[in-house]
């Protein structure tokens, strides 16, 4: 049983930065490609970042590409997501989320254990 742990998450005004913390228990992390979801309110929950099990194949989506960066510590089985430049686009619940080996990690479909998630909220 794959479990992750989301933290990290809170309030923060435009313009400022959060940091996302998942620690993954249950898979071998260090083959598991490994993303990050949002579920803004009122909408689908979709793929935001997406990165390899060596960390060399990297995703994001449009609305965060140049503002957010996706990095992992595979000794510590954590997945971090470093969020800048936060605007009030950018609340939602966000959720981590892991991939079997071999998988891609720019495709949302390829996910297949998620987080519990942890709530952003950015004011204007």
């Amino acid at each position: 049983q794959v479990q992750l742990v989301e933290s990290g998450g809170g309030l923060v005004q435009a313009g400022g930065s959060l940091r996302l913390s998942c620690v993954a228990s249950g898979r071998t992390f260090s083959r598991s490609a490994m993303g990050w979801f949002r579920q803004a309110p009122g909408k689908e929950r979709d793929l935001i970042a997406g990165i390899s099990w060596t960390g060399g194949g990297l995703y994001y989506a449009d609305s965060v590409n140049g503002r957010f960066t996706i990095s992992r510590v595979n000794a510590k089985n954590t997945v971090y997501l470093q969020m800048a430049n936060l605007t009030p686009e950018d609340t939602g619940v966000y959720y981590c989320a892991s991939a079997p080996y071999g998988s891609r990690w720019d495709l949302p479909g390829e996910y297949d254990y998620w987080g519990q998630g942890t709530q952003v909220t950015v004011s204007s």
